[in-house]
């Protein structure tokens, strides 16, 4: 299978870098390929266009998307390709929050659609 993830890249801490690269290398060893953004994305990028072109393609290509929030990052965008490209999703356990009964919010919908996307 192929994975994408979505995931912090300029302000990730470094334990997140090195819990996501566990988890990518974890997947892996299963056999499955992995586009993590900020090892396999050339982040050289004056305006940011190559890089979207970049994950654009790369998510095109997935047959599942993978989601760490850490409550700051900018993913909306990354979110929002997956979301019309139909992908099934699967939020990163110990590196996206739980879901909460607040109503309205992008975490509670990434699980809402976690729990749906075998109807996409």
């Amino acid at each position: 299978m192929k994975i994408y993830i979505i995931c912090p890249v300029r302000k990730i801490s470094a334990e997140w870098r090195d819990g996501l690269l566990a988890y990518t290398h974890m997947l892996e060893k299963q056999g499955h390929t992995v586009h993590l953004p900020f090892r396999d994305t050339d982040q050289n990028d004056r305006t940011g266009f190559n890089i979207c072109q970049n994950h654009a393609e790369a998510m095109a290509e997935s047959d599942e998307v993978h989601v760490a929030y850490d409550g700051v990052s900018e993913w909306l965008f990354d979110l929002g390709m997956a979301f019309i490209l139909k992908k099934p999703v699967q939020p990163i356990t110990g590196y996206f929050p739980n879901a909460n009964n607040k109503g309205k919010s992008y975490v509670n919908m990434v699980w809402d659609w976690n729990a749906q996307s075998h109807d996409f």
